[in-house]
């Protein structure tokens, strides 16, 4: 075989390979959108971002393998990536990973509420003890002011008798 057509074959199959990634990553923005819910703005701002950086990606392939040249076999080669990709794992991937990946959060979180629940407790009980102390300072501050009133009024007189 000749050279030309072995280099060539191998830029059809890295735009393969290239159109496989690419949606490989989208199905990870999908996973992260499934287990996290944002609005229309955030996810154009991620599509944007993706977009940016997976043209920086072909470019860089379309610059190493081809010297910059846009082939359109390149083209075909990496929607055949996508299509294959696609067609072969459909929605399952993200259906299975964000679930599993889920299903770990919710483990985690589990395990943090056992392990933090007796700081809880304590912080609780915390809480109880300084609202206790806070109404007795707030009686003897009320019982201080009324024997300082008795005191000042009893004094009042005694200093007008003389």
């Amino acid at each position: 075989m000749s050279q030309d057509i072995v280099q060539e074959v191998t830029f059809f199959l890295h735009s393969i390979l290239m159109g496989l990634v690419i949606t490989f990553a989208y199905d990870w923005i999908l996973i992260f959108r499934r287990l996290l819910k944002h609005g229309r703005i955030l996810m154009s701002v991620e599509d944007l971002i993706y977009w940016f950086i997976c043209g920086i990606g072909v470019f860089y392939m379309l610059y190493r393998e081809n010297s910059g040249v846009l082939r359109w076999f390149a083209v075909m080669g990496a929607a055949l990536g996508m299509f294959f990709y696609k067609i072969t794992l459909k929605n399952r991937f993200v259906y299975i990973m964000s679930t599993y990946i889920h299903k770990i959060m919710w483990f985690m979180f589990r395990v943090i509420q056992i392990v933090l629940k007796p700081i809880k407790c304590l912080f609780s009980a915390v809480r109880r003890f300084v609202r206790f102390l806070l109404r007795k300072l707030k009686k003897v501050k009320e019982f201080g002011k009324k024997r300082l009133t008795v005191f000042i009024k009893t004094l009042r007189m005694v200093l007008c008798k003389q």
